[in-house]
């Protein structure tokens, strides 16, 4: 114990001394919980829901205000015909659909069987699983209040009564529901986040703890030619990583592939330069690799619960649904999972490519400016 004890005094007094990594190691996990704590719920709530009516009557309103005062959808848009339905759930903009047909009026009020449609995205199991039981029950609960309705005017028994508004459900993309079909295309861009992010974030922080800083502030290189340089080779053994990540989602899982394979590998570049540039964020604002991992943690573990690789967006706080539009990953599992699941081409993945791009190049530019070319 005698020999010990100057160790663990040296070792407090190193870690007291590091502020820093003191000061990031007792706010991260209190920033992790209350983030985490808001996001990991598994209440599915506010559905993007596309709307098709074609009756437009006083019945099909009825309709779709008990689908949306609900509280688990809510009307997203209302379209003028059903190739616009399917290209809101293409995009991702809605994830379920709703078909009213032209005589849904007439039908209720004649007392006959009222046919409706419910288009549901089940790429995403746990959203289309809760979403179908809501829809289910929604109708059942209108069809009990249509025939009490008619009863009432009629005064017939409630057995006798024929008519009522029926839901007919129609499962897109992955109509068994498979969770697998679901998580391995999001594994990709979790598995590229953390280790891209990882793999860099030590990058410049490295050259500093080793003394091999100085040979880099002599030479005549930019500050982006540096960041570009430590960028390309995890660039090169991230895109295998891609190829080895489908490879087993493919042949292991057996999740096919309907889209085009060489879209998903150059959204994924950008995806890489995003991701990348954050690491080397972090390894200029870091002074030692224990900083450059906390700080790492700091951003990855949240993003992980808040891009949606999990828990639906449209279930958290609007304020946790707001930072999500500035985590690259959010866009680029839309990406990842409609190539996949869906087969959508690049028509449908605009926005998320633009936000990729401009998230590259802006997180690239400010890790240039911050690098400096000189010592500490």
């Amino acid at each position: 114990m005698s020999r010990m004890l100057p160790i663990i005094r040296k070792e407090f007094i190193h870690i007291l001394r590091d502020r820093r990594a003191l000061m990031i190691a007792f706010l991260t996990p209190v920033i992790q919980m209350i983030i985490l704590g808001y996001a990991a719920t598994t209440d599915v709530r506010n559905v993007p829901l596309a709307i098709f009516d074609q009756d437009r009557s006083h019945q099909s309103r009825a309709l779709i205000t008990a689908f949306v005062q609900s509280g688990q959808f809510t009307a997203h848009a209302y379209v003028k015909s059903e190739q616009e339905l399917a290209a809101l759930i293409d995009s991702g903009q809605a994830r379920a659909g709703l078909v009213v047909p032209p005589e849904y009026g007439r039908a209720v009020t004649a007392g006959r069987n009222a046919d409706i449609l419910f288009i549901l995205d089940g790429s995403d199991p746990s959203v289309a699983s809760s979403a179908l039981a809501s829809a289910r029950l929604i109708g059942a609960s209108l069809a009990t209040g249509v025939r009490e309705e008619m009863l009432a005017r009629r005064g017939a028994t409630l057995a006798t009564m024929p008519g009522a508004p029926q839901v007919r459900e129609r499962v897109w993309y992955n109509p068994d529901m498979d969770s697998a079909v679901f998580m391995v295309p999001g594994l990709i861009g979790l598995v590229l986040q953390f280790q891209a992010t990882l793999l860099t974030a030590s990058a410049v922080v490295r050259e500093r703890e080793r003394g091999t800083i100085e040979q880099l502030i002599v030479t005549p290189i930019r500050p982006y030619e540096l960041m570009v340089g430590k960028i390309l080779p995890y660039a090169v053994v991230e895109l295998l990583v891609v190829g080895e990540v489908l490879l087993v989602g493919t042949l292991w899982f057996g999740v096919p592939i309907r889209g085009s394979l060489l879209l998903l590998v150059a959204i994924a570049c950008l995806f890489l330069v995003s991701t990348l540039a954050l690491g080397l964020l972090i390894s200029t604002i870091a002074r030692t690799q224990f900083e450059a991992f906390q700080l790492s943690f700091l951003t990855l573990l949240p993003s992980v619960f808040i891009s949606g690789f999990i828990y639906p967006i449209d279930a958290m706080p609007a304020a946790l649904q707001l930072i999500s539009k500035v985590i690259p990953l959010t866009y680029f599992l839309v990406v990842v999972r409609g190539i996949i699941i869906k087969g959508v081409g690049i028509e449908a993945l605009l926005p998320q490519i633009m936000a990729l791009t401009a998230f590259g190049v802006a997180l690239l530019t400010i890790a240039s400016l911050r690098f400096r070319k000189r010592l500490d």
